[in-house]
């Protein structure tokens, strides 16, 4: 490395000093988001679960043959929903989420079993769409603001259409999820088919049925397949934003840190010119004698 004269060092110094500014400004940015995604997260969880309990345990109670997803078959095909950011910056928020992907894909794989992945994310998308893997569906820009119900509609019917039509045997959810409130995991969840409540679980009991049972069961699966789609969305974003104000903080850590190694090194070399000019005119002076 070549020596760097003081006002490089000081060139460098003020560069430093720019970028923890933005890595704070993207810090503060993404703490106040995750205030916000929180208290969605925290809102939508528990009607999440009811829901997911409710339909688990009447998939219990009533013929397979109601609606076919409700079927179970041996699993020759399966599709993996995975949902990663649309950004980086935030760690191993991504990279963590992709390597449990890749984890499952690579058990399925072993087992003989076909993969297709539904992508919601850039970063997931950008990943995989390199790497030869069978795409059905792909999405970016999805955080950016609100997060797009569109884009949970198309999926829930997309996963709904191919069950139905046994073009998949088994759909598997994958996102970051909030552990606490400060911190988080990956997770692998079974969408598709549901599974049956474990013997002495939690019962809601006989169920009497004051509609038509096919339009009442159809509606329920409708609501479940979109909001959990929904939640592993929320969970993802809040998850995003924590990663992201951790990684933001960790960065502007390091530039302090920066900073104070490139001014002792500007001082040295301050000084270093100084005595170097001392020693010139010292010298000039005995010349001159």
């Amino acid at each position: 490395m070549p020596k760097l004269s003081p006002r490089d060092i000081r060139r460098k110094i003020q560069g430093i000093k720019n970028t923890r500014r933005i890595t704070n400004a993207m810090k503060v940015v993404s703490a106040a988001k995750l205030r916000r995604a929180q208290e969605l997260l925290y809102a939508s969880r528990p009607y999440s679960e009811r829901l997911y309990d409710v339909l688990r345990d009447l998939s219990a109670h009533i013929d397979a043959q109601t609606h076919p997803l409700l079927e179970r078959r041996q699993e020759k095909n399966c599709d993996i929903i995975l949902v990663t950011a649309d950004r980086g910056l935030a760690g191993a928020f991504n990279s963590n989420v992709i390597k449990k992907a890749e984890e499952l894909i690579a058990e399925k794989v072993s087992a003989d079993t076909g993969v297709s992945l539904i992508l919601i994310g850039r970063k997931g998308y950008q990943y995989f769409s390199k790497r030869g893997y069978r795409i059905i569906k792909g999405y970016d820009e999805v955080f950016r603001k609100e997060i797009n119900f569109s884009i949970v509609k198309e999926v829930g019917q997309t996963v709904r259409e191919r069950y139905t039509n046994k073009e998949t045997d088994a759909v598997y959810l994958i996102n970051n999820e909030m552990v606490t409130r400060v911190n988080y995991k990956p997770v692998v969840r079974t969408f598709l088919p549901f599974e049956k409540p474990k013997d002495g679980g939690e019962s809601y009991g006989v169920y009497e049925f004051e509609v038509e049972k096919e339009e009442f069961v159809n509606k329920l699966i409708d609501l479940y397949l979109n909001y959990q789609i929904y939640r592993s969305m929320v969970e993802s974003n809040a998850s995003e934003h924590f990663a992201r104000m951790v990684a933001m903080d960790n960065a502007t850590r390091n530039a302090d840190e920066l900073v104070k190694t490139w001014t002792l090194i500007f001082n040295k070399a301050r000084q270093e010119a100084i005595t170097s000019e001392l020693i010139d005119i010292v010298n000039a002076v005995e010349a001159m004698k």
